[in-house]
């Protein structure tokens, strides 16, 4: 949907769970097994079970997101969503030192295949906070897009995920209303 380069280090977890589904086709990544398999979810989600109820799980996580991402926009939520805050709480998370350079950093817990989608992304969110970049992941102002970007601008004002889409269209909005 949007033409920007994809968000910098672990941020790029974070962009494109949120970009799984498309606000304006409908279309959800997570209802395919491709799309589930990119982030270490189960492939059969069928009926009742944990891989249906860790699918949910992974979708209330991706709206809770994305409500985060709007509130840097300085936009309210899109819908009414369980806090970010409140999911990331039970994220399993240990802190690990490098031995080289002995800098820390917060890491999901668990062996890496297995290592819930949830803590991976506290991890990332983590790591994002460290470097000053959370706040530049933002979603699309569009009602019908809210696309998770990464802002490059230089004042950290952008708006839309796509200019030639999304603020296009605002743009010509705005124009044949005057």
């Amino acid at each position: 949907m949007n033409d920007r380069s994809a968000a910098p280090g672990s941020l790029a977890l974070v962009e494109s769970l949120v970009n799984t589904l498309d606000l304006e086709s409908g279309a959800d990544a997570l209802d395919t097994a491709e799309g589930r398999a990119r982030f270490g979810l189960p492939e059969n989600t069928d009926g009742a079970g944990d891989a249906a109820g860790e699918l949910a799980r992974a979708r209330e996580l991706r709206e809770s997101l994305r409500a985060a991402l709007l509130a840097h926009a300085g936009h309210p939520p899109h819908r009414e969503v369980t806090p970010l805050g409140e999911l990331l709480a039970s994220a399993p998370l240990l802190v690990t030192i490098d031995e080289h350079d002995g800098s820390a950093r917060l890491a999901p817990s668990g062996p890496a295949p297995t290592t819930s989608l949830l803590a991976r992304t506290a991890a990332a969110v983590a790591d994002a906070l460290i470097a000053g970049t959370w706040t530049r992941l933002k979603a699309c102002e569009a009602v019908t897009c809210h696309w998770a970007y990464y802002d490059r601008s230089p004042a950290g004002r952008g708006r839309w995920c796509s200019m030639q889409v999304c603020g296009a269209r605002a743009k010509m909005r705005r124009y044949r209303a005057k």
